[in-house]
């Protein structure tokens, strides 16, 4: 049995901690569908969704016309929130993992690339900011 901390409240059990990492699971994965729908809905052709290379993992990537979209998603109770939880580290591992992924097509490196942010908030509207982060 756990200690209680300085409040009197005892630390979350291993079943709290795995039901409530499995509910943010399913959270981001209804929100990255969601999102990819947008994107079908725009004309875009979903290549893959939760990419996973060895520079990290890559939440949608979409193709829009002759670009590769990289695009990271982020949901919480307001869009401000959510742009708020995309950090320097992360988007240089999604470039790690873009830059791997585009070693795997045609023109690789080469290839004309965007990344976008999508930000869903608590009601379940989205919006797709794209170009939001560019290569550091």
């Amino acid at each position: 049995m756990s200690k209680p901390d300085e409040k009197g409240c005892a630390p979350p059990d291993r079943a709290q901690r795995h039901e409530a990492g499995q509910r943010a699971y399913l959270s981001g994965d209804s929100a990255e569908r969601s999102v990819a729908a947008e994107y079908f809905k725009r004309g875009c052709t979903v290549l893959e969704t939760r990419w996973r290379g060895h520079g990290g993992e890559i939440d949608l990537i979409i193709r829009d016309g002759p670009v590769y979209v990289f695009c990271e998603v982020k949901k919480a109770r307001n869009f401000d929130v959510a742009m708020t939880r995309l950090r320097p580290a992360q988007m240089r591992r999604i470039h790690a993992a873009a830059e791997e992924f585009l070693g795997t097509t045609k023109s690789g490196s080469l290839s004309e690339v965007r990344f976008d942010l999508a930000i869903m908030d608590g009601q379940g509207r989205i919006e797709i900011l794209e170009n939001a982060f560019g290569h550091f």
